[in-house]
């Protein structure tokens, strides 16, 4: 689907400028793996820099540059926000993973999605390769072969544990009610979180209701406004408000 940027306030001026966005979903076979494949890309050349705010997120991503195929990576999970900028031009490939499927080693990260080659041990290099000269619907599967070829390599393994809690989702709360809905002691939710996402229970707990909250009213998962005034402002050193008046949201 086409998206027209659209923004508030002091970012009006840039109303025309358009982006690309267009996501789909993957095979069913690897439908507790993927969670999308996603294209973002720019019309033409933009009148400024777009500054992108990535917000934390429980889920990792492998990101392709279609204007370098020397430029792609792996995300790593993150607690804290952290702002980007693409350029006035870009066109990015990523697979959206559901959380703590990917078992990656630290010399299989890259870090510079945006700006530097990537010299980790995955093969990202050659499905970039592969991605450069076809439509977003060529791609998928070409994505779905790289993701076939990573479960067989044992670095992406499904994950049982985070599949539960996010069945169990909207009836979680705090991170007692995490480890009842995985069937696990807390301690033993600790242990796999920690292996699988590099994430605390509480912190990982954090990250989803941030990610909830910011697709519903602030009182569906924070106990007060204030309460998430400031879990906001601690995950992306802005309150609601200013944040909403930097970033044109």
């Amino acid at each position: 689907m086409m998206k027209t940027y659209d923004p508030k306030g002091h970012g009006k001026e840039r109303t025309a400028e358009v982006i690309k966005f267009a996501e789909a979903k993957p095979p069913s076979h690897l439908g507790a793996i993927v969670h999308r494949y996603i294209e973002l890309e720019t019309v033409g050349r933009l009148n400024m820099d777009y500054r992108f705010h990535a917000l934390p997120d429980a889920c990792a991503y492998l990101v392709f540059d279609q204007l370098n195929s020397d430029v792609s990576g792996v995300t790593k999970l993150r607690t804290t926000s952290e702002e980007l900028n693409l350029g006035r031009q870009f066109h990015y490939i990523n697979i959206r993973f559901f959380p703590g499927v990917c078992h990656f080693s630290e010399d299989e990260y890259s870090y510079g999605l945006v700006n530097s080659p990537y010299k980790g041990a995955l093969p990202l290099l050659e499905a970039n390769h592969k991605l450069a000269s076809c439509n977003f619907e060529e791609k998928q599967p070409i994505l779905t072969r790289l993701v076939e070829d990573l479960l067989t390599a044992k670095k992406i393994v499904p994950n049982l544990v985070t599949q539960k809690i996010f069945r169990n989702i909207d009836e979680i709360n705090t991170v007692s009610e995490m480890a009842a809905a995985s069937n696990l002691s807390a301690r033993q939710l600790q242990r796999v979180l920690k292996r699988t996402t590099g994430l605390a229970p509480h912190d990982f707990l954090k990250v989803l209701r941030l990610q909830q909250t910011l697709n519903n009213e602030a009182s569906d998962n924070y106990a007060d406004q204030s309460h998430f005034i400031h879990s906001f402002k601690k995950a992306t050193g802005y309150t609601p408000g200013r944040y909403t008046r930097k970033f044109d949201v």
